[in-house]
């Protein structure tokens, strides 16, 4: 089976910062993960690996220090990785995005399974998967958290389900966005890393020309929706000290939790 693993280097969430003058997020000095959710999405490609056979290769969108990224990848347990990189997708939306990250399946071609973690954590859209299953037209099921059988033309998925978890056969090609309940993803083998960053590396960085995309389809220029403003919302509260003796206190408490319909 030749799975597709798309990653997204991410900010720490523990760092996150917004520049209060831009809106933007700061980037600078703060350490880079690959994304948790598509961590357990990579896991569960080699899994599958060990279990039938096959390859991974991992897929970024992201600048060029996100090769960073598709080495742990390589480090993993994933055969090759490809790097879309290119000034004309910066300010990609979902859309521009899953329009960029489906142009470059299409060239990689050959794949029977997609995989990808159920959201970003810097975003949290989780648009991503589903629309470049669509865009790709195939099956695909969301909130996977395992995988229990898999034949020449068919898969089945575990999806977890508020209240439990429902069974879904699908039929290759399939895309399938993973959730942390899936698996406990499998520290990075040194050697392979070590192997990801030498000049023979299995690493590839594909522009918009590579992948046959105009600029106006792509980036901002190609995005659906435009950004005006990121903002941290301000939280103000306000107190009141109710004096007097124990009851008096005690009955303008309730009197005023009554006006608000508190009690």
């Amino acid at each position: 089976m030749n799975i597709i693993v798309l990653i997204k280097q991410v900010p720490n969430a523990t760092e996150v910062k917004l520049d209060p003058k831009t809106g933007n997020l700061v980037r600078e000095g703060i350490e880079s993960i690959i994304n948790p959710d598509d961590r357990h999405a990579l896991e569960m490609a080699v899994a599958i690996k060990e279990m039938v056979g096959g390859t991974i290769s991992a897929i970024s969108m992201g600048p060029p220090q996100a090769i960073d990224a598709l080495s742990e990848a390589i480090g993993m347990g994933a055969d090759d990785g490809i790097l879309l990189s290119d000034t004309a997708f910066a300010g990609s939306d979902t859309w521009a995005t899953s329009f960029t990250l489906g142009k470059a399946i299409e060239k990689k071609g050959g794949f029977d399974l997609v995989l990808c973690g159920k959201q970003a954590i810097d975003g949290d859209t989780a648009q991503i998967g589903p629309q470049v299953a669509d865009y790709l037209g195939i099956s695909q099921a969301t909130y996977v958290c395992g995988v229990e059988k898999i034949s020449e033309k068919t898969i089945v998925a575990k999806r977890q389900i508020e209240g439990g978890h429902e069974m879904l056969q699908c039929r290759l090609p399939a895309l399938f966005t993973v959730i942390e309940a899936a698996n406990a993803p499998r520290y990075p083998h040194i050697k392979r890393l070590i192997g990801s960053c030498r000049k023979k590396a299995p690493l590839k960085i594909w522009n918009a020309a590579d992948i046959g995309v105009m600029t106006a389809d792509v980036g901002l220029e190609g995005s659906l929706t435009h950004v005006i403003q990121t903002f941290a919302p301000k939280h103000t509260r306000e107190g009141e000290i109710i004096g007097g003796d124990s009851v008096a206190a005690a009955r303008s408490l309730m009197d005023k939790l009554n006006e608000r319909k508190l009690l």
